[in-house]
């Protein structure tokens, strides 16, 4: 499986793309509405993309989604209802990338660790961006 959907009570809560997934053409796992795209890129050796741009178009988003690739170390992401009692985790290694779709989650480091971190912008600063819950876990 290229692709490991994290749910809680039919609810997507994360997409996870593991280091040693491989396709053999590009393929998106993201639904088509979602606000980010979460996918793969694949081409065969001699593959050249003509050049592009992608145009400025009008989008409402109203969520925040975030990805992160874990360059390296352990990080562990536990998942949280709305009320802050804890569904469950997942461990990610170097290598591996997820996609924070929606609901409550914690990053924890079980090692040292150092992640490219991709969200929506603009940032209108933590207090707008970022609202804590209290773990009852």
């Amino acid at each position: 499986m290229s692709c490991q959907v994290v749910e809680f009570n039919g609810r997507r809560y994360a997409e996870i793309i593991r280091a040693d997934a491989r396709v053999e053409t590009t393929v998106f796992f993201s639904p088509a509405a979602s606000s980010m795209q979460f996918g793969l890129l694949a081409h065969r050796a001699g593959f050249v993309e003509p050049p592009h741009f992608h145009p400025s178009t009008n989008r409402s988003i109203i969520d925040l989604q975030q990805m992160f690739v874990v360059q390296r170390g352990v990080v562990a992401v536990d998942f949280f209802d709305d009320a802050g009692h804890a569904l469950g985790e997942v461990v990610l290694e170097a290598g591996d990338a997820i996609l924070l779709v929606e609901g409550a989650h914690s990053v924890r480091a079980l090692a040292d660790m150092q992640c490219i971190s991709v969200k929506q912008g603009p940032f209108l600063g933590v207090e707008n961006d970022k609202v804590e819950l209290v773990s009852r876990a």
